[in-house]
C-alpha cells in the first residue's frame, strides 16, 4: 500500500486525473515500468479467446495475490494457453492511463485511482471486479514527541500525498477528533506534511516531521528507525476490514474476453487461499517477487512487521470504498462521485461458487 504521483488540484473533480484520491496499495515512484515479460504458457493447455491477457500491478506487499499468483505460476496455469504478460507500475494513475490506452487489460490498484478512472470516464473505462488486499494502514510515531493519540495535536504528519487514500483517512480521523486542518495546505491543529514514501523515512530520521500515517511496508521502515505504531487503520474499520487494493479490467475486454476475465479471477481466488493457508511460505515468494523486480528484497524486521498487518481476500469491500469517497467529499477533495456500476462482480461470484465459497455484494454500486 503506497504512493502515487501527486494530483494537480483537487478543488474539482478534474482534479482526480493525476492525483489518486484514495491511492492505495501502489507503489513507491511516478512512472510506470514496463516489464513486458511474457510468462511461458502452461504445457498443453488450451489457449483461451484470447492470445494473451496484459496485467498491470505494483511491486509492493498490498498486491501480494499478483506477486505471488505470477511468481508461482498459479495465473499462467488457469489461463493455459493463453499468455500472461505482465507490466509493473509505481503510480496509480499511470496503470489507469495504461488501461485507457488499451497497454494492459487487467490490473491489480487501489480504490482512488479506480474511483477517479471511473469518474473521470463517465463510467465507461472500467469495472472492479474483486478484491485482493484489506488493512496495511498505521499512523507511526516519535515515542519520545508523541505518547497518546491525544498527543498527535500540534505535530508534524505525514502523508503519502494530497488526497490519496491516507490523506483523506488522516484528514477523516482529525476531523472526528474535533481538530480543525485546512485540507489543501495541511495546516491547522496538526500540520499535515505530504510526503512520498520513498522519503518519509529521512524525513523522520531528520526531524522533520513527528510521525506518519502510512501504507506498509513505510509503517514498519519508520519501526525499524525507532518509531512507535500508535494507531492500525483496521482498528477504525468494521470488522477492522478495508480496501486497499482492487482487481480492475478495462469493459472492452471484460466483454470481449470474459473467459480470460473468469480465468485470472480463477487465479486470484487460488492464490488467495494459498496465501492464507501458507503465510510464511507466501511472504517468502512475495519478497523473491520483490527482488526480482525491484533488485532489492526487504529485510527480516521490516516485512515481518508489515506482513500481519495486511489481509487478503477476494471480497472487494465495496461498502468501504463508498466510505472512503465519502471521507474525500467530506474533506472537501472531491465532488460527490457518481460509483453506481462500478462494480461488476458476477464473474468473480461464478468462481467462487464453483470453489464452494459464499458470494459477494457489491453494496447497491454493481452494474444495473
Amino acid at each position: 500500500m503506497s504512493a502515487a504521483r501527486p494530483l494537480s488540484t483537487l478543488r474539482a473533480l478534474a482534479a482526480l486525473s493525476a492525483l489518486p484520491l484514495l491511492l492505495t496499495a501502489c507503489g513507491y515512484g511516478t512512472a510506470s515500468t514496463d516489464d513486458d515479460k511474457k510468462t511461458e504458457v502452461a504445457a498443453g493447455g488450451k489457449k483461451l479467446s484470447a492470445d494473451e491477457v496484459r496485467l498491470g500491478y505494483f511491486p509492493n506487499l498490498t498486491h501480494a495475490t499478483a506477486l505471488i499468483g505470477d511468481q508461482q505460476g498459479i495465473f499462467q496455469k488457469e489461463l493455459g494457453g493463453t499468455r500472461l504478460k505482465v507490466s509493473t507500475f509505481n503510480a496509480g494513475p499511470s496503470e489507469i492511463e495504461a488501461l485507457n490506452a488499451d497497454s494492459i487489460d487487467i490490473g491489480f490498484i487501489g480504490p482512488s485511482p479506480a474511483i477517479n478512472g471511473y469518474t473521470k470516464s463517465k463510467g465507461k473505462n472500467l469495472r472492479i471486479i474483486g478484491g485482493s488486499a484489506s488493512g496495511g494502514v498505521k499512523l507511526v510515531v516519535n515515542p519520545d514527541k508523541i505518547k497518546t493519540l491525544d498527543d498527535v495535536k500540534g505535530k508534524k504528519i505525514a502523508t503519502p500525498q494530497l488526497g490519496n487514500t491516507q490523506d483523506v483517512a488522516f484528514l477523516n480521523w482529525v476531523s472526528e477528533k474535533g481538530w480543525k486542518v485546512d485540507a489543501q495546505s495541511g495546516k491547522g491543529d496538526v500540520s499535515v506534511v505530504r510526503t512520498d514514501n520513498k522519503v518519509t523515512p529521512n524525513a523522520y530520521k531528520s526531524g522533520s516531521i513527528d510521525g506518519a500515517w502510512v501504507p506498509e511496508p513505510t509503517a514498519s521502515k519508520l519501526v525499524s528507525e525507532g518509531a512507535k505504531v500508535l494507531l492500525d487503520e483496521s482498528d477504525l474499520w468494521p470488522d477492522k476490514k478495508f480496501v486497499i487494493t482492487n482487481i480492475i479490467v478495462s469493459q472492452k475486454f471484460l466483454k470481449e474476453h470474459p473467459d480470460v476475465v473468469e480465468a485470472v479471477l480463477r487465479g486470484s481466488v487460488k492464490t488467495n487461499s494459498w496465501i492464507n493457508a501458507n503465510p510464511e511460505k507466501a511472504k517468502t515468494a512475495a519478497n523473491a517477487k520483490l527482488k526480482e523486480l525491484t533488485g532489492k528484497p526487504l529485510g527480516d524486521a521490516v516485512i515481518n512487521g508489515a506482513w500481519p498487518s495486511i489481509t487478503f481476500l477476494d471480497d472487494p469491500l465495496a461498502a468501504t470504498l463508498d466510505a472512503q469517497a465519502q471521507h474525500a467529499v467530506k474533506a472537501g477533495l472531491l465532488k460527490q462521485p457518481e460509483l453506481k456500476g462500478i462494480y461488476d462482480l458476477s464473474t468473480l461470484n461464478k468462481v467462487l461458487k464453483a470453489e464452494g465459497k459464499a458470494e459477494i455484494g457489491d453494496a447497491g454500486l454493481g452494474v444495473k
